[in-house]
C-alpha cells in the first residue's frame, strides 16, 4: 500500500511522535495551521471516517479520548482546542487514510474555510 500515514505509523517515514500505542498513533504535522497542530491516525489504515466500519467504534472512541489526553498534555485543553476530520474530497480530504487534526495554541475563528 502506498499510503504515507500508513508509512508512518510502521515508522517508515520519519516523523515527531508526541503519542504512540498499539492503535494509534499521534504526531506533529509538517505544515502546522496552528502552534499545535498533530495529526492523530488510527495505525489500521481506514481510508475515511465514511469508510469506517461498526466494528472500528472502541478505535473511534479511543481516538477520541486520546485526542483529549494529548490537548491537556501539550497545555492546551484548559484554554480550547479543535479537532478536525475531513472527510472525502468536498471535505478537504487529501490524504485517504482517516485522521483527525488537533489544533490549538491560538483562536480558533470560524467559520473555518
Amino acid at each position: 500500500m502506498d499510503c504515507i500515514f500508513c508509512k508512518i505509523a510502521n515508522k517508515e517515514i520519519p516523523s515527531t511522535i508526541v503519542y504512540e500505542d498499539d492503535e494509534i498513533i499521534a504526531f506533529n504535522d509538517v505544515n502546522p495551521e496552528a502552534p499545535v497542530h498533530i495529526l492523530v491516525i488510527p495505525k489500521k489504515h481506514i481510508s475515511s471516517l465514511d469508510a469506517a466500519m461498526p466494528e472500528d467504534e472502541q478505535l473511534l472512541g479511543r481516538i477520541l479520548l486520546t485526542i483529549q489526553k494529548i490537548a491537556r498534555e501539550q497545555g492546551i485543553a484548559e484554554a480550547g482546542y479543535r479537532v478536525v476530520n475531513n472527510c472525502g474530497e468536498l471535505g478537504g480530504q487529501t490524504v485517504h487514510h482517516m485522521h483527525f487534526h488537533l489544533l490549538g495554541g491560538r483562536e480558533m475563528l470560524w467559520p473555518a474555510g
